[in-house]
């Protein structure tokens, strides 16, 4: 007698979990989303702190192999093959559970992000799928779901500019590049060869001013991490090249990512990143050069080169210290990409993902002043 067996039911949603056997699951089928964004469409219960929800829905192609690069501050690095299968491993702070594709689609087309979604990223890794893939997610994305732009996090590395005509031509409405690193001796160290890793740093600037011909002014960025080793004068002067082709700058500040190399390096002085921050905004949002601003010996910030009026005013406002990435509706100086906790927890806020209040604005300016507080 012949034994007759049920189809197997293709798995709708994995929560990363270390004590199972993880299920093969694959990109364009499957995606990894933030435990932020996971939360934000019910698919998880949680609360975030003094936030209910992300902005931007960050999704990020899968693969049982992994991502091929080692860059040192990641979770996601190629090292971690004998410690974590792929979709296990943590990234930016958190874990990042896998979903069938279209039961995002779905869910998103049901409303049951509440209206809160206003961007949605599709976050590339380097992988030789990569590419193929985030055409396929971005097609399906634009015919399914029009009233959400999406951004795209893309690989330089195996990339050519073709690849960004066609996907803008497919409707991607920003392109960034995770430049991260501020100097080409730490860039090639921390991502390239001093780890065995295949990006280069000219790799990814050709990628950026392929970005700029391309997308255009105001449709493109690049992600820049404070904290690696640079000097503030460095890491401010690749923001005004940034915004000098026409792009913006998202700021990260370093915190050690468990399970990374770096995982035992400090976090970024508060200091340091504060002023990092407040220098950013202003040559991004407020008119001001970098060329304007005075430095010290050791590359500091002792001048941001704006009337004292005009500073107290940024200051004041808190926008200069919340999350900065892909602009929202409503507002273009603030961020749909919140990351809420990307870089820190909620004891030591270090990116705002809501607007300040009084008491935050405060801490800030004594954070500004070197004083050694957190937010709590």
């Amino acid at each position: 007698m012949n034994a007759t067996h049920e189809p197997v039911q293709p798995i709708r949603f994995y929560r990363p979990n270390y004590h199972i056997k993880t299920p093969q699951m694959r990109s364009p089928e499957y995606v990894q989303m933030s435990t932020a964004a996971a939360i934000t469409l019910g698919l998880i219960p949680g609360k975030m702190h003094r936030t209910a929800c992300t902005h931007c829905l960050n999704l990020l192609v899968t693969y049982p192999e992994g991502c091929r690069a080692n860059c040192a501050y990641c979770g996601l690095a190629r090292h971690r093959e004998e410690a974590r299968d792929y979709a296990d491993r943590n990234f930016i702070r958190v874990d990042w559970p896998t979903v069938r594709y279209d039961e995002v689609i779905e869910r998103v087309k049901a409303a049951q992000d509440r209206g809160q979604f206003q961007r949605m990223c599709i976050s590339m890794i380097t992988h030789p799928n990569s590419d193929q893939d985030t055409f396929v997610l971005l097609e399906k994305w634009v015919r399914e779901i029009q009233h959400i732009p999406v951004s795209i996090l893309s690989n330089p590395t195996t990339m050519d500019k073709e690849d960004l005509r066609r996907l803008k031509a497919m409707g991607a409405d920003i392109f960034t590049v995770a430049l991260d690193a501020c100097t080409p001796a730490i860039f090639d160290r921390l991502r390239g060869k001093g780890v065995d890793s295949p990006h280069k740093w000219e790799k990814y600037w050709q990628a950026i001013e392929w970005a700029a011909e391309v997308f255009g002014p105001e449709k493109f960025g690049a992600h820049l991490i404070c904290g690696l080793g640079e000097t503030e004068r460095e890491i401010l002067e690749v923001a005004q090249r940034i915004k000098d082709l026409g792009g913006h700058n998202h700021m990260f500040a370093f915190f050690p990512e468990r399970g990374s190399l770096m995982e035992d390096w400090p976090p970024v002085d508060r200091a340091q990143w504060r002023r990092v921050q407040l220098a950013r905004f202003i040559i991004d949002y407020a008119g001001g050069r970098v060329d304007a601003m005075r430095f010290d010996d050791a590359g500091r910030v002792i001048d941001f080169g704006l009337p004292e009026e005009e500073l107290e005013l940024l200051i004041r406002s808190g926008k200069p210290f919340r999350t900065s990435g892909c602009p929202g509706k409503d507002d273009e100086e603030v961020s749909a990409c919140n990351r809420p906790y990307g870089d820190s927890s909620p004891t030591d806020i270090r990116s705002f993902p809501f607007a300040l209040n009084r008491r935050d604005v405060a801490i800030v300016r004594r954070q500004l002043r070197g004083e050694n507080v957190g937010t709590y």
